[in-house]
């Protein structure tokens, strides 16, 4: 119940700062300037999270790649001791 009152609090602090008439605070061109700035540095980052979650996939990707190749390794040198001991 408190998130909640805080959240309606804070929706309507947001929407009393930016509105154009002379009673608020007049932000929207102080809000504006911050989401001119930081676009780029939020686009900036979110490009080098995903850049090292491509890097992690690849290595995983090999990973299994490799893991894979040895066990197929593994059953083709268990299969033909494990047919001769069956009979």
């Amino acid at each position: 119940m408190i998130a909640l009152l805080v959240g309606l609090v804070l929706l309507l602090f947001a929407v009393y700062s930016v509105l154009p008439v002379p009673w608020s605070m007049q932000w929207w061109p102080d809000v504006m300037a911050f989401l001119k700035g930081g676009i780029p540095v939020a686009a900036l980052l979110i490009g080098l999270i995903a850049l090292f979650v491509g890097f992690a996939d690849i290595k995983d990707k090999m990973e299994a790649k490799k893991e894979e190749r040895e066990a197929q390794e593994a059953e083709a040198a268990e299969a033909p001791g494990s047919a001769g001991s069956s009979t």
